[in-house]
């Protein structure tokens, strides 16, 4: 039996995951954040470009 992507049976609620400081979307874990997932703060390279709103 081959596996694909619609064949998933994994439990995705489970991983972790936060928002991101600059735009607050959810990010969930992903393995290539395995090693520094402490560190991910922004969910994509155009929101670590743009400037935060000021608080």
């Amino acid at each position: 039996m081959a596996k694909s992507k619609e064949s998933f049976k994994g439990n995705k609620a489970a991983l972790p995951s936060k928002n991101c400081v600059s735009c607050g979307l959810t990010m969930t874990w992903r393995r290539r954040w395995a090693k520094n997932w402490a560190e991910v703060k922004y969910c994509s390279d155009a929101c670590r470009k743009k400037p935060r709103p000021a608080q």
